[in-house]
């Protein structure tokens, strides 16, 4: 058994997300698309005797159980009190509070990776469940892939990785509070809901113009009256030839789906020039993230 492993902790962006009411315990009844990408994080974790440690390269990331990472490793440790405990290490790549479930995926990486670790062969559906008790995100980011979430997000339908999408992610120099965002919802001020029915139909006969018409947020009626860049962004997006830009999850971040890797290229030293944002490419997850990056003065452009 391995005492040290190296894992991917692949960021996700939401293509469509729709609230469908309040449940009874307090959370939203959610119907999104999650859609994992290339932008990763780098975990590494090791078995060590006892006790949990978490350090990054991230100086604002929290060590203690306030992070999501730590309390997965506590969360599945203590099921497991025989067991050792886990050093883990952040190499942060995905920015904070961005809206791309940073913490959410770092916490699966650290679920599947004690699983492997520790040899206590648990299957993906146990480590979901598990997850859940840590963050609505956490089961997405265990599967993988691209799925239609609902309800708190843990009901998982997976679709199939018929198309690669090209993306140019635009983030902000501000973070947003989710628990705020979702707070503050209303469905009252929603006038354009995504068409989740359409979006899959479009997704499943690879038709692009019909998953961009399809796509939308519904926080975006809460996100971007608080914060107007936000529009902007997704109108300068549009006009560097995005076809379609929505904010994903409860924001910052911007997403621009580009017809090509070229375009999303071209579009990126568009924006190069601005210093107050950070800026992503990024295309779907293929389980081979490239770990190079190139940087400017909006942030890191990941290699394709």
């Amino acid at each position: 058994m391995a005492d040290q492993l190296l894992l991917d902790a692949p960021a996700k962006v939401n293509l469509t997300l729709d609230i469908k009411g309040k449940r009874a315990d307090g959370y939203h009844e959610l119907e999104t698309v999650m859609h994992q990408i290339s932008l990763a994080d780098r975990i590494t974790i090791t078995a060590i005797p006892q006790g949990i440690e978490v350090s990054s390269n991230h100086p604002e990331l929290p060590a203690d159980e306030t992070n999501l990472a730590y309390r997965a490793a506590a969360t599945l440790l203590k099921k497991y009190p025989d067991r050792g405990g886990v050093a883990i290490h952040i190499d942060k790549v995905i920015p904070i509070g961005a809206g791309l479930a940073g913490g959410s995926t770092d916490a699966a990486a650290v679920l599947k990776g004690l699983n492997t670790l520790y040899g206590l062969d648990l299957s993906v559906q146990e480590l979901m469940s598990i997850g859940l008790e840590i963050g609505s995100d956490v089961p997405f980011c265990v599967q993988g892939g691209t799925a239609l979430a609902r309800g708190r997000g843990e009901q998982l339908q997976a679709l199939p990785p018929h198309i690669k999408l090209f993306l140019l992610l635009v983030k902000p120099k501000f973070s947003v509070s989710t628990a705020e965002v979702y707070g503050q919802y209303d469905s009252s001020k929603v006038t354009n809901s995504p068409d989740t029915r359409g979006f899959l139909e479009g997704w499943h006969h690879c038709d692009m113009i019909s998953i961009c018409h399809a796509m939308g947020n519904v926080l975006e009626t809460v996100t971007v009256a608080l914060y107007p860049e936000i529009e902007q962004i997704k109108t300068c997006l549009v006009k560097r030839g995005a076809l379609k830009a929505l904010m994903s999850g409860s924001g910052p971040t911007v997403v621009g789906l580009f017809r090509d890797e070229a375009s999303a290229r071209q579009a990126w030293y568009d924006f190069s020039a601005d210093d107050d944002k950070e800026v992503f490419l990024a295309t779907s997850y293929d389980g081979r993230t490239a770990h190079g990056t190139e940087t400017s003065a909006t942030g890191q452009l990941g290699i394709l």
